[in-house]
């Protein structure tokens, strides 16, 4: 329903503007060189760029609201004045911009430069002059290089200072001596009694929104004003003050309709439950780059990382940029963004944190022409040639490639080809609609409001049926109404197209992080103590977030909860607990009610199934039906967006009559009048601060100022993130005690280390002057890197530069020598000096000890994690085997030889050279190593040997890992056996200095308590000292650790062979429950082993069914006899404690466990081999055992091959 009319009478907020600017050639102070242009002067003057001005902006400046003149005509002309003569092509242009105040907030301006004619004598007379200079300069080089004579050239740093330097009888005689004619000097040539000389202007209109349309329109219609040969119907102030005091701006979910110069504007706002304005092209932006480009592009902002856009079309880097940062959708960009990076503020690419700036194409100029000191972490974006280079090891977006599918069918429906690669953009339009009779006029408002009815509709349809097939016999300098109909369908087109675009990604993460509230963590109680403690806290469950995803996504979302605008999101909601919501949360929070309204949330996000966007057919019918498992609904934004469109709900006053002085404001065709000031300044000066960002001003000290922050900015990121590190790796609680054990694998670690690669790339390219480092590197006193970056160059030929650097972090960390290296490194103080600018974070002295610090104490923790990255490098590995040395029993082995087993693999047999007790070998990387198998050949009764442990060294990370055995390896001592298999652990870090001897015992730390004994798993030589209650105790304890290994998600779990076979793990605590109650007589007339009694118990089970005296289940009785007589078959000498542990483990792997354990108990043997308290004999004992084993059923699980090797079940 229309409302009346309404003016804008309230803040700045409330507008539709806030700034008109004009800027452009102020002729008092005439020419002044564009010194950061990047020009030679060798150019022809007209060809080069000069200084703008501010020549005029509305509201005038006052304390309250002061105008960043500076920064606005920066942005306004990037490039400075431009000039040209009658023989050059004038078209005017139109680009914008967008800059981010302090407070996080933007403002938008919207520019459309045009060429206006030089009526200043003074001004002509000095571009004839620069010219006439230009050409003898010309002149003199070249005579200068054909007698090979060192003349000496006027200088040119000072245009408007050699010129003034020249009498007037001196310039009268250049300007009466003809120009000689050169090859040099022809093209750009300029004399005023044959040439035009015209100069560019700029018209700008800053908003607090981004109306790119309306403001396009506004200013198209205010320049054909200018050049009509008619005078507008008002003077143009009237409409100046109409936009900035008297015309608000649309109230969410409402539209609004003003007035141009040459006819009505329409603009609208999204309602409280749209996505927020976004009038940028994003049809435009995909057919620019191809959807698959575009996709790659958001996953770098996503991420973060550094985002340089390259075009020379202003417009289009504003319209790559605002498209993609509109996708974000529910979340924010955090960091710099200056989509048009004026050339003053090119010391902003030296910025070591994340950006995303756009830079103007010169002519010819390729990216290698570019200063970028830091390219490791750079999404270079080349607009014009469809390229996107994003940085290594970037992850694929969730769902990427259903994700383009999706899209191209929107775009295809539109009738735009999604594959990017050929594109037009469409200039700008030479005119407004111009209708020549008010009627037409009224009747296209009437019918863009809904007013007419169906005669007068027919009518209007005809009329532009007529006008269409009139063709081009519209009116002089303006459009026919066809093409006016068309340029607003072609609108419309494109605002729909936005919002179903816009639609298909805000789904992407409707369906990603769904479910995000129930992993917000609210710790505090107050809003106070959270902001106190808001640095040391985590408000996110990332590992269990994490664990619900489905695999394939967590490359990129592990990286993503990593970044600034993730943290921000969740800040955001546990703030929302003591203060209003963010409005893209609340969005995004009711969207996603919605969704659980309707069921179409999935309750396991591990397994879900794309999702396509649900949109609406012109007929207002659904694509899909409403419960469709497959489908996100789409709800009224199009058809909301639409009626806004077609029938404003608002009219603002129309433009009128101002009180001005007789003889002002009149039309002079071709040339933008000066306006009356005084009638402009008339409104309320409550307009907020522009340009306040202090990244805005190019002075030195500004800039000085500006790289300090940065500085400042990595020091305190590197303490955060080395303190989350620590938090993540130890344990909050450990931290604090100075101790703790790692327990994060895989996934966690990968995103922990890349960011803290990242920091590391950022600040040592901070301030960099040059693009190769590898001066730096040859020439710094690093002789302690040598190992690591020799062998990091020898790992692979498809590593590049950031890859082989990075490997060398990895490296550096996992041996706990990041720090040390670093400051080796940085010992040249010279050369640092010499390769570094002096703002740098690296000559900051004090900056970079802390820095060293922080890092320093990630020596504290234990990392995997080159270990755990590059999986198909080759290390060498040395064994060492140690025996028993208290015994002094001398070692003999015959053929002793070892199969090392890992993660990622094992080593195959290596046979041990005679008389030695060492191997070094090299093979495929292993990972973190879990198993060792060890053993000799059978060659009679000396050959044995009582092995304390074995050593594993890895030579290159430096992690030695020790495998305790405690047993006899040979015939006729222990249980007999000529092969063990031994559970690993990881007890010294090690270092480089370690990495070419061991001696000695190695520490301690972080290895399991070991028992030390002499004696036998399964045997009675140990003596039986726990009780009843501790035993079971026990059990359920090994077997709660693996119910817990198997609720961890899939990357996170840690070795399951050492759950089952280690020390605390299942088979000791099984052997613990069968020795309890053992009698100790001697039935074998030898030491009796667990083995022993199962296989006697097998025997009597075979022999009662020979006799058909089995009492028990028949089935149960041959799947543990076929699974005994099976290991005794086995080709493995592997002993009755490692039958005994095999039998273990293939019982709980097909579930057989319980009901082995039930016939154990039952056999008639047991009440003979077992006292009376024995807990074997105890039924309720068995029956609470029995089930506590009958949790594991329900997970697989799988044995490594160095268990089972051998035994055909």
């Amino acid at each position: 329903m229309m409302s009346g009319v309404t003016s804008a009478t309230g803040s700045a907020s409330c507008r539709f503007a806030q700034h008109f600017v004009v800027c452009g050639l102020d002729t008092e102070t005439g020419l002044e060189p564009e010194e950061l242009a990047g020009e030679s002067f060798e150019q022809s003057p007209i060809r080069r760029s000069f200084r703008s001005k501010v020549l005029a902006h509305y509201p005038e400046s006052t304390d309250r609201s002061p105008f960043n003149r500076d920064a606005v005509n920066m942005l306004c002309m990037p490039r400075g004045l431009s000039f040209r003569s009658q023989t050059d092509r004038r078209d005017s242009r139109f680009h914008s911009f967008t800059v981010a105040r302090d407070d996080g907030t933007h403002s938008y301006g919207f520019v459309h430069m045009y060429y206006e004619e030089v009526t200043s004598a003074q001004i002509t007379a000095a571009m004839q002059t620069l010219h006439q200079m230009h050409h003898v300069e010309h002149h003199s080089t070249s005579s200068s290089s054909r007698s090979t004579s060192s003349a000496s050239s006027p200088s040119t740093s000072s245009m408007d200072s050699l010129v003034s330097s020249l009498d007037e009888s001196d310039a009268a005689s250049l300007v009466e001596r003809p120009l000689l004619a050169c090859l040099g000097c022809t093209v750009g040539s300029f004399q005023p009694a044959r040439d035009t000389l015209y100069v560019s202007k700029a018209l700008c209109l800053l908003t607090p929104l981004p109306f790119l349309l309306a403001a396009r329109h506004f200013l198209s219609q205010l320049h054909q004003a200018v050049t009509s040969h008619a005078a507008p119907p008002l003077p143009l102030e009237s409409y100046i003050h109409n936009i900035l005091y008297e015309v608000p701006a649309p109230p969410p979910g409402r539209s609004l309709r003003f007035h141009g110069v040459q006819g009505p504007i329409v603009c609208q706002q999204p309602g409280p439950e749209e996505l927020p304005l976004g009038d940028y092209p994003l049809g435009e932006a995909f057919s620019l780059l191809g959807v698959e480009n575009l996709v790659r592009l958001l996953t770098s902002v996503l991420l973060e990382t550094q985002i340089l856009l390259y075009s020379q079309d202003y417009q289009r880097l504003m319209t790559v940029a605002e498209g993609i940062t509109t996708l974000l959708f529910p979340f924010q960009w955090q960091h710099i963004y200056l989509p048009l990076l004026p050339a003053p503020l090119h010391h902003l690419l030296d910025a070591p944190v994340p950006f995303l700036m756009g830079i103007q194409r010169r002519d010819g100029a390729q990216r290698s022409t570019l200063e970028l000191s830091n390219e490791s972490n750079l999404c270079f974006v080349d607009i014009d040639n469809h390229r996107v280079d994003p940085p290594e090891d970037l992850p694929l977006f969730p769902d990427q490639l259903e994700l383009i599918q999706e899209v191209n069918e929107v775009l295809l429906r539109f009738g735009l080809q999604p594959y990017g690669g050929s594109t037009t953009t469409k200039p700008a339009p030479a005119a407004p609609p111009c209708l020549s009779s008010l009627v037409l006029e009224d009747l296209m408002e009437d019918r863009r409001n809904g007013n007419l009815g169906g005669e007068e509709l027919a009518v209007l349809e005809r009329l532009q049926a007529l006008a269409r097939r009139c063709g081009g016999g519209g009116m002089a300098g303006g459009k026919t109404l066809g093409r006016a109909f068309e340029e607003e369908e072609e609108e419309l087109k494109a605002a729909k197209m936005n919002v179903q675009l816009r639609e298909v990604f805000a789904g992407r993460f409707t369906s990603m992080f769904g479910r995000y509230e129930e992993f917000v963590i609210h710790s505090a109680s107050d809003l106070e103590s959270w902001l106190g403690n808001r640095e040391g806290t985590s408000n996110f469950d990332k590992g269990s977030f994490l664990s619900a995803q489905p695999t394939t996504h967590l490359h990129f979302l592990s990286r993503f909860l990593e970044t600034a605008m993730f943290s921000s999101f969740v800040d955001s909601k546990v703030l929302s607990r003591w203060a209003d919501q963010e409005p893209l949360q609340r969005v995004f929070d009711r969207r996603l009610e919605r969704e659980r309204l309707y069921n179409t949330l999935e309750d396991d996000p591990g397994n879900r199934l794309y999702r396509k966007c649900t949109v609406l057919h012109e007929s207002g019918h659904w694509e899909a039906p409403l419960t469709s498992p497959t489908s996100i609904i789409l709800w009224f934004p199009v058809q909301a967006m639409e009626r806004r469109l077609l029938k404003a709900d608002h009219t603002a006053i129309h433009p009128h009559l101002l009180d001005m002085r007789i003889g002002q404001g009149r039309h002079q065709q071709g040339c933008f009048p000066r306006l009356q000031a005084d009638v402009l300044a008339q409104g309320h000066h409550t307009n907020k601060i522009l340009c306040q960002s202090k990244l805005l001003d190019p002075s030195p000290s500004a800039v000085t100022q500006t790289q300090r922050g940065f500085v400042e900015g990595l020091l305190r990121e590197c303490r955060v993130k080395t303190r989350h590190m620590l938090m993540e790796r130890m344990g909050k609680e450990s931290v604090e005690l100075g101790q703790g054990e790692a327990n994060i694998t895989g996934l966690q670690e990968n995103r922990l280390i890349h960011s803290l690669c990242d920091l590391l790339e950022r600040t040592w390219g901070h301030g960099l002057q040059l693009k190769q480092v590898s001066r730096m590197d040859g020439q710094a006193d690093g002789r302690g890197t040598q190992p690591n970056k020799l062998f990091v160059q020898t790992m692979s030929g498809d590593l590049g530069e950031v890859g082989q650097a990075r490997a060398w972090i990895h490296l550096a960390l996992e041996k706990k020598l990041l720090s040390q290296h670093l400051k080796l490194l940085l010992a040249n103080h010279d050369l640092i000096r010499q390769l570094y600018k002096p703002y740098a974070f690296l000559l900051c002295e004090e900056e970079r000890e802390q820095f060293l610090f922080h890092l320093l104490s990630l020596n504290t923790v234990d990392y995997l994690c080159f270990t755990r990255k590059f999986t198909s490098i080759s290390i060498p590995y040395r064994v060492v085997i140690t025996p028993m040395k208290k015994l002094s029993i001398a070692m003999t082995m015959s053929n002793p030889w070892v199969c090392v087993s890992g993660e990622l693999g094992d080593s195959g047999v290596r046979q041990i050279p005679k008389n030695t007790q060492e191997i070094i070998f090299q093979c495929q990387n292993l990972g973190r190593l879990s198993t060792l198998q060890l053993g000799q050949e059978n060659s009679g009764l000396l050959a044995k040997c009582l092995v304390d442990c074995v050593i594993v060294h890895n030579e290159i990370t430096g992690h030695t890992y020790r495998f305790p055995c405690g047993r006899w390896l040979g015939k006729g001592v222990g249980d007999g056996s000529l092969e063990r298999v031994l559970i690993g652990q990881l007890v010294s870090p090690g270092g480089e200095e370690d990495s070419g001897r061991w001696t000695g015992t190695p520490p301690e730390q972080g290895s399991p308590p070991q028992s030390g004994r002499t004696g036998s798993l399964g045997s009675l030589s140990r003596s039986n000292k726990l009780s009843s209650a501790q035993v079971q105790e026990d059990t359920r304890e090994a077997v709660n650790n693996l119910v817990k290994h198997f609720h961890k998600a899939e990357q996170e779990r840690g070795n399951l062979t050492a759950l089952l076979c280690g020390e605390g793990g299942l088979v000791r605590s099984l052997e613990q429950f069968l020795l309890h109650g053992f009698k100790s007589s001697r039935l074998f007339q030898r030491s009796v082993f667990i083995w022993d009694f199962v296989e006697k118990v097998v025997v009597s089970m075979e022999t009662a069914d020979q006799m058909g005296d089995l009492r028990e289940s028949t089935e149960l009785c041959d799947s543990l006899c076929h699974y005994a007589n099976a290991i005794n078959a086995s080709p493995r000498n592997i002993g009755k404690e490692g039958k005994f542990q095999l039998l273990v483990c293939l019982g709980v792997r097909d579930r057989l466990l319980p009901q082995w354990l039930h016939l154990l108990a039952e056999c008639h043997l047991t009440a003979v081999q077992y006292e009376k308290s024995a807990l074997v004999r105890d039924r309720a004992a068995v029956h609470t055992l029995s089930r506590v084993l009958h949790t594991l059923h329900e997970f697989p699980i799988a044995l490594e091959t160095a268990l089972v090797k051998g035994v055909d079940l």
